[in-house]
């Protein structure tokens, strides 16, 4: 069990699963079989404390699980508030629907990642919301932490396909505007489009008081542009085409990648912001372990 449990922190495995709710429970237990063999298996990954019966307790909150095995009653005790109010951000623009050679495209990847965080936060008793924008934001569901508000947001979540063109900007800073108490936004995007502007609208969430995650969604060949010869490149948004010889510039593609996330990367640390960089081949564990630490350090 263990073995075809961590078969699904690989996104090829698990985007061929067509129901999203089905993917994020089979993440989140991948996930959680891979904490307890490595150096996190301290995080918090239960639904709940128990305590001994009292009377006047309410019997509907007898775990009858733990009575079969000991013979003694507890109640499953939750807190009146939950833990932490978390917003998960995702890009859904035409940009988000590349996908080269056998790799999923940024959106599957992205929105079964946002359904695995979404998961793990309501296991955790945690509030979740979800935003989903192109250039401009779409639509806004503000975080609850029952598990038929997650049904909600898993359905949006399958059903997001890519549209519109990338307005990253302008799109964050409405969000942000949306968001009436602080919390964490984790924000799922190829962030292509002006670095200053997205800088200017994640320092907008800090200025809130939120604690942001920035996860970084590129294809690999986005990342090496290892593009063999001539090739023909269509913007997805624009229509726009180029006829070149990858192999030609392939040197200074790579430069101006690097300096591109680079600029992310020192920003974002500059401003107290967590930033992930992974690409669509990339396990879901290494973007749900980036959360957990993040978590765990604001309790």
């Amino acid at each position: 069990m263990p073995g075809s449990a961590l078969q699904f922190l690989d996104p090829h495995v698990v985007t061929r699963l067509a129901n999203m709710e089905l993917r994020a429970r089979l993440v989140v237990e991948g996930f959680i079989t891979g904490l307890h063999r490595s150096p996190y298996h301290g995080f918090s990954v239960e639904f709940a404390e128990h305590r001994q019966y009292m009377p006047g307790d309410s019997i509907r909150f007898v775990d009858w699980k733990i009575y079969g095995k000991t013979d003694r009653y507890y109640i499953k005790q939750y807190e009146e508030e939950t833990n932490l109010r978390s917003t998960i951000v995702l890009d859904t623009s035409l940009s988000m629907g590349y996908a080269s050679g056998d790799h999923v495209s940024k959106l599957e990847y992205g929105a079964s990642l946002a359904a695995a965080l979404a998961y793990l936060m309501i296991r955790q008793q945690d509030a979740v919301g979800l935003a989903c924008f192109d250039e401009e934001l779409r639509s806004y569901l503000p975080p609850h932490a029952t598990r038929g508000y997650l049904h909600r947001l898993l359905v949006n979540l399958q059903n997001a396909r890519p549209s519109g063109k990338t307005g990253a900007a302008r799109s964050l800073h409405q969000a942000a505007d949306r968001m009436k108490r602080r919390g964490l936004v984790i924000i799922i995007s190829d962030l292509l489009d002006d670095p200053a502007g997205v800088i200017g609208a994640l320092k907008h969430f800090r200025h809130r008081k939120n604690e942001v995650i920035v996860m970084h969604v590129l294809d690999p060949m986005e990342r090496s542009f290892a593009f063999g010869t001539d090739a023909v490149f269509r913007d997805v948004e624009t229509a726009e085409r180029v006829t070149t010889l990858p192999w030609q510039i392939q040197e200074s593609y790579r430069g101006a990648m690097s300096q591109f996330l680079e600029t992310y990367k020192r920003e974002c640390r500059e401003h107290a912001i967590d930033y992930v960089m992974m690409d669509t081949a990339t396990p879901f564990d290494v973007a749900l372990t980036g959360y957990l630490a993040r978590r765990e350090r604001l309790h």
